[in-house]
């Protein structure tokens, strides 16, 4: 049997079905709930999928990914506020629609590109992955391995975070916590303190919920503020006419080919890409006027972008073994728990997971576009649950889900103190990106830097260390030290992240005149928006009566 029915044939078990509908129902709910990110719920979900098969697991870590990406437009669209980062250019048109009485119809298209996005990047990755992995696996030895984690962590650091200082502080300590344990060089153990629990290195699962799940808990708990707020409840017309389909054609191209760029990047996630393709799309419109005014252009552009980065993402992932984003950061710690190393070898090693992996992503799409449009109603119910009910049910399966990785207290004390560390890192506004990234691969850097400075006394310099080496470790310093003196060129004030380094004055000063208008008016943050032909509501005739008496 092929590699590619092998792999078909592995998803045709009910049971992977099963778990597919667990994460798309997780998924939906995470991206629904305004503060509980993708990362949070695939970090969350790694824990309790470590006795399941490989592709068990990722049936459901994928699933919430791909659900999570449609369920953050709804709070996006109704309440104005970004289920998760990679939703937050669906508020500048999305609320504005919904205030216009036109939430069905941002809902559906939203849903509508947000399939066609994912299903173009998969496209991609079918194209790219193979050719990329190849390459990589016939170029790239010791000394090529350490210069592309070396580019990969110097990406990250250079563009999460608006002070280059503090994502290269967050590298660096990714990287000295990827130094406990022992070294695979020599055996010896280091910074274990005599503890047995640190021999092996710091529980990435435990770390990683601790940074995004429990430090996220404990910043909205410091927080929180009680929030009258309700949800947009009249959705209106809901399906697009062909004209609107046709008006959201261009914008849907441009930003499509924006977010297959953007996610190739490593940590550029669907935040950034969906900021510079609303823009790249409302330049390209014959009617740039309107969006940030409740266009359906700008929805579909950005949510096109946004989508679009999943492809990419993976294809670094899978092909190079290097994260896309922090979703993929978890999904390579599970993996490798697993006893499968993502990276060049993956694909001649277990191409059937590969084909796999590509069927679950698909399939979930799919299934996440048939919940989306049928969904609706119901989705609004779920933004009314009080959030302290949602943070003591996260708290217990973050505890749950992390003993159940090891059988041990030291593994939940360690995410707990890494809640506290993420929380400081949060308030410092220091990004946890690079320290996941440092952790995760710091161990391969020094393996490979390893191996290639016991080869070069054996010979000459450049025998060792290819061209594309020296390359890529070149683009790494300048990946560095570029952004880093044209911030210090600018007062302190405009200093500015990648998304907004890469948008022009005019897009940012609208982008900022949307959000401002919306949050300065009080009207705007009303419970429910009537449709012209609903009939009004019975407090509105009370008081209409009494106001007549």
């Amino acid at each position: 049997m092929t590699p590619f029915l092998e792999g078909l044939d592995a998803l045709l078990d009910i049971s992977i079905l099963l778990y597919m509908l667990v994460g798309l129902l997780l998924g939906f709910m995470v991206g629904a709930f305004p503060g509980i990110t993708a990362t949070m719920a695939v970090a969350l979900a790694a824990g309790f999928t470590m006795t399941l098969e490989p592709v068990q697991g990722l049936a459901v870590l994928l699933t919430i990914y791909v659900a999570a990406n449609f369920g953050d437009r709804v709070p996006s669209i109704l309440i104005n506020t970004p289920g998760t980062p990679a939703s937050i250019a669906t508020t500048l048109d999305g609320y504005p629609m919904a205030k216009q009485g036109r939430a069905g119809l941002a809902l559906t298209m939203s849903a509508i590109v947000s399939a066609v996005g994912i299903l173009a990047s998969l496209v991609l990755f079918a194209v790219a992955a193979v050719p990329i992995a190849s390459f990589a696996r016939d170029y790239f030895k010791s000394p090529e391995l350490f210069a592309l984690v070396v580019f990969g962590i110097a990406i990250m650091i250079g563009i999460s975070s608006k002070s280059m200082l503090k994502g290269i502080l967050a590298g660096l300590f990714g990287l000295m916590l990827g130094t406990v344990g022992t070294y695979a060089a020599t055996a010896d153990k280091r910074f274990t303190f005599g503890s047995l629990d640190l021999v092996e290195g710091l529980n990435f699962i435990a770390v990683i919920i601790g940074l995004f799940g429990i430090a996220e808990l404990f910043d909205q708990l410091l927080t929180y503020r009680k929030n009258n707020v309700r949800p947009i409840s009249s959705l209106g017309r809901w399906w697009p006419n062909k004209a609107e389909f046709k008006q959201s054609g261009r914008a849907t191209a441009v930003a499509g080919a924006v977010g297959l760029g953007v996610g190739l990047i490593p940590a550029a996630g669907g935040d950034i890409a969906g900021l510079i393709g609303w823009d790249r799309a409302r330049k390209a419109s014959k009617h740039p006027e309107m969006f940030g005014k409740g266009s359906i252009e700008g929805v579909a552009a950005s949510d096109t972008a946004s989508s679009a980065t999943l492809g990419g993402s993976l294809t670094t992932t899978m092909a190079l073994g290097i994260p896309g984003d922090s979703v993929m950061a978890v999904m390579i710690g599970s993996m490798i728990i697993w006893g499968i190393t993502p990276g060049p070898t993956l694909f001649t090693e277990r191409p059937d997971l590969v084909v796999s992996i590509v069927g679950i992503m698909l399939v979930a799409t799919l299934l996440s576009l048939v919940l989306s449009l049928v969904r609706m109603k119901g989705m609004v119910k779920l933004l009314d649950v009080p959030q302290p009910y949602l943070w003591s049910g996260i708290l217990i399966f973050c505890i749950i889900g992390t003993y159940a990785t090891s059988n041990s207290i030291a593994t939940v004390i360690t995410m707990l103190l890494f809640g506290v560390i993420g929380v400081l890192l949060k308030r410092m506004q220091v990004p946890a990106g690079p320290v996941v990234l440092g952790l995760l691969l710091g161990p391969l850097a020094e393996e490979n830097l390893a191996r290639t400075l016991a080869i070069l006394p054996t010979k000459p310099f450049f025998e060792v260390v290819s061209p594309i080496a020296i390359v890529l470790l070149v683009l790494a310093v300048l990946s560095i030290v570029m952004p880093a003196i044209r911030a210090a060129r600018k007062p302190r004030s405009e200093r500015a992240s990648f998304a907004d380094s890469v948008l022009d004055t005019e897009s940012l000063a609208q982008i900022s005149k949307a959000h401002d208008e919306l949050a300065a008016d009080p009207e705007l943050l009303t419970s429910t928006v009537r449709t012209p032909d609903s009939p009004p509501r019975r407090g509105l005739r009370r008081k209409n009566k009494e106001n007549k008496k």
